[in-house]
């Protein structure tokens, strides 16, 4: 494979700290150093990736850089034993596309560490439809389902229209929960209500500026996907027992409430770490996303691009407008 050419998106600031970004033709021997070379069939777009192509350097250190924390393809070459030419293999969080050169080019070479066999049941394509974002919500769904009965009460999404969020939802509706959604798009409840949401709801319903402590319960189960206040209003009106998991902090990392919610009412809050989840508990949740939690991928759910139309989805997802899953096919 030496000398083998590739395209990836690349960003890079400028002398006076402009970031550009831009497809680059590349030779996989421009690749950092690792067990496995994968030829990359589809990546998909996060918000830590729009942060990497914004050279945010609370991600991303080392320029020039090809963002993407996602991909999923076909093994090249592998120096390690669990893996042969021809395998098909997802590779999502640890370093990828933060530090190490991610899935917005078409070939990746990373540790055999990072490394998980495609579980039958999915195909590359859906496995990039989930991504890090969808193996996220399968995190938090995992700990609302052990732990909260369908028939509790309500579940409460937030940031129901994005990745994480939209596929909560329809993974929670699958298995019978009955949810609430959250989103600040008011044109959304259509798509939320087409995944299974009961009922969507605007931010400021979850909001609370009353300086209390407590709020009558409403929520048996939460998946929060924003933090800040809403986070906070959310644990203030958990049922008794509930449980709250928290993935994302774009409403802002502060948590202003009291303790009563968790000595009062036993409220569990349960932090989602997707970059380092131990291998054992990966495999646990792909399995699950690809077999008794699958959820129907139309495309509702998604938009498919080409890594020339990569620019202004990064752009589309900083503001706060993405909608769904953006999927990238490196093929294309």
């Amino acid at each position: 494979m030496k000398n083998k050419k590739l395209r990836a998106m690349v960003v890079e600031p400028t002398e006076d700290q402009v970031c550009t970004r831009f497809i680059q033709e590349k030779t996989v021997d421009d690749l950092p150093e690792g067990d496995v070379l994968i030829r990359v069939k589809y990546s998909s777009l996060n918000y830590k990736d729009a942060l990497s192509a914004t050279c945010n350097p609370g991600v991303t250190r080392n320029f020039p850089h090809t963002p993407g924390i996602d991909a999923a393809g076909i093994v090249e070459e592998s120096a390690h034993a669990r893996y042969k030419k021809g395998d098909a293999v997802i590779v999502t969080s640890y370093d990828l596309g933060m530090n190490t050169s991610g899935g917005f080019g078409q070939y990746v070479r990373v540790p055999a560490e990072w490394v998980v066999r495609l579980p039958e049941g999915l195909s590359l394509k859906e496995s990039m439809i989930f991504g890090t974002a969808g193996f996220t919500a399968g995190m938090s769904v995992h700990e609302v389902a052990g732990n909260v009965a369908t028939h509790a009460g309500d579940i409460l999404v937030t940031g129901a229209s994005g990745g994480v969020g939209s596929i909560s939802v329809a993974i929670l509706a699958r298995l019978g929960y009955s949810v609430v959604a959250v989103s600040g798009k008011p044109d959304s409840a259509a798509f939320l209500k087409g995944l299974g949401a009961k009922e969507t709801i605007p931010r400021n319903a979850v909001v609370d500026d009353s300086g209390k402590p407590l709020l009558k319960s409403r929520w048996a189960g939460a998946i929060d996907t924003v933090g800040g206040d809403i986070l906070a209003g959310v644990i203030k009106a958990m049922d008794a027992g509930g449980i709250v998991t928290c993935c994302g902090n774009v409403a802002g990392p502060e948590l202003s409430l009291t303790i009563f919610p968790f000595i009062l009412r036993g409220v569990r809050l349960v932090g989602i770490n997707s970059q380092s989840c131990p291998m054992a508990h990966r495999l646990k949740v792909w399995e699950h996303l690809a077999n008794d939690w699958k959820i129907d991928l139309g495309n509702e759910l998604y938009r498919e691009i080409a890594l020339e139309q990569l620019d202004e989805h990064i752009d589309r997802i900083l503001a706060g407008g993405q909608k769904g899953r953006v999927l990238v096919n490196l093929e294309r």
